[in-house]
């Protein structure tokens, strides 16, 4: 039986995550959710891993939900279909948490919880001909569990445009409203996403985790604690291995030692 998480890890320390639900266009059920959960809880105690790449085999990138897996849900009660949902739930979380950069390689379509999946993506590269939806108003539900993450990348008004309508739409307009980085012909799609992948990887590994957690932390912080907050990070990353590492570099003119 072949498993629903393909992963792999090169010498560059880049992982691989690719759903492998191609019949069900990578939609996910239970089973996978839990999957996810225990694979990213295991990624943070990899000190290897410098960049995690989000794609799905087949056709699709992710369809959301599995059909078959809601229909064994129909029957249930208030209290099982949210204790269901924290599951859902956790998964995004620990996803949307995780200290290493996600990188979405996104083609085909993307529904529903599919969407959600783009949404935790720290940048999304997208084939052109990929289409969006939050499709779950149309089946008579909703994008409950998705919508923190989303909203916090379209905003509200996209949000209710796109929430209360269930409309697909295109790389064209999930790039203007911060779905979506960058967009490749198919063509050049591979060529350009390996592009992607050697930019991150310019980067100092630990500074692109405490960058990300600098954007996540400004979020929550409020306008007094953050001249405090910034100038800390910062004091602290320039006295810090990356930090001298890296200013040696530029004044010795040479590439720092995570680029060789």
């Amino acid at each position: 039986m072949e498993s629903m998480i393909n992963t792999s890890l090169d010498a560059r320390g880049v992982m691989t995550i690719e759903l492998n639900r191609p019949d069900v266009h990578n939609a996910f059920n239970d089973e996978l959710i839990e999957k996810m959960i225990s694979l990213f809880e295991k990624i943070e105690q990899d000190k290897h891993i410098r960049l995690i790449i989000l794609s799905g085999a087949g056709k699709s990138f992710c369809a959301g939900a599995d059909l078959n897996w809601m229909k064994s849900m129909k029957g249930y009660s208030k209290e099982e279909n949210f204790e269901d949902s924290k599951k859902l739930a956790k998964m995004f979380h620990l996803m949307n948490q995780c200290s290493v950069p996600l990188i979405g390689k996104v083609h085909g379509h993307a529904l529903g919880g599919g969407v959600g999946l783009v949404s935790i993506c720290d940048f999304v590269h997208a084939s052109r001909r990929v289409l969006m939806g939050f499709t779950e108003v149309r089946l008579g539900l909703i994008p409950a569990v998705i919508s923190p993450y989303v909203m916090a990348k379209i905003g509200e008004t996209w949000a209710r445009a796109y929430f209360l309508s269930g409309e697909r739409f295109d790389t064209e307009i999930a790039t203007s409203i911060g779905l979506v980085h960058r967009v490749s012909d198919d063509a050049l799609f591979e060529i350009e996403f390996e592009k992607t992948i050697e930019s991150f990887l310019a980067a100092a590994p630990n500074a692109t985790k405490i960058a990300k957690t600098l954007v996540k932390s400004l979020m929550s912080f409020d306008e007094k604690d953050i001249e405090n907050f910034t100038c800390m990070a910062i004091s602290e990353q320039r006295i810090s291995e990356e930090g001298q590492e890296g200013m040696n570099a530029l004044l010795e003119k040479r590439s720092p030692e995570w680029k060789k």
